[in-house]
């Protein structure tokens, strides 16, 4: 009897109509150009986001590079200006009243740890 049963299962199971892509040729058609347009969409951002980074990220390191490098450069003529002037070592910082004012020590000193 059981067997019956699962034969007859098996029967409604098949002529059941399964859900799953339409093979339509509409359907398909409209499935695939959805596709290519996707496909294509990504082409053309990468694209643009590639020559966004060639073209305006890398210049822009440079120049950003260059700008410092000339800081830092007239930062040190202004250095070793100070040294020439001090007799080759640079001058002694103000002892400021507002700087480094504590009610109380560090448990490590009157500097704090970065200083040290």
């Amino acid at each position: 009897m059981s067997f019956a049963l699962r034969n007859a299962a098996r029967t409604v199971a098949r002529a059941a109509p399964r859900r799953g892509f339409s093979t339509e040729p509409a359907a398909l058609k409209q499935y695939l150009a959805e596709e290519q347009a996707l496909q294509h969409h990504a082409a053309r951002t990468t694209d643009l986001w590639r020559k966004i980074s060639y073209f305006v990220c890398i210049p822009g390191i440079a120049v950003c590079t260059a700008w410092v490098y000339n800081a830092e450069k007239e930062h040190a003529a202004h250095i070793e200006h100070l040294k020439h002037e001090n007799g080759g070592e640079l001058p002694e910082t103000p002892a400021y009243d507002y700087l480094n004012r504590r009610g109380k020590p560090f448990p490590w000193g009157m500097n704090s740890l970065f200083w040290n």
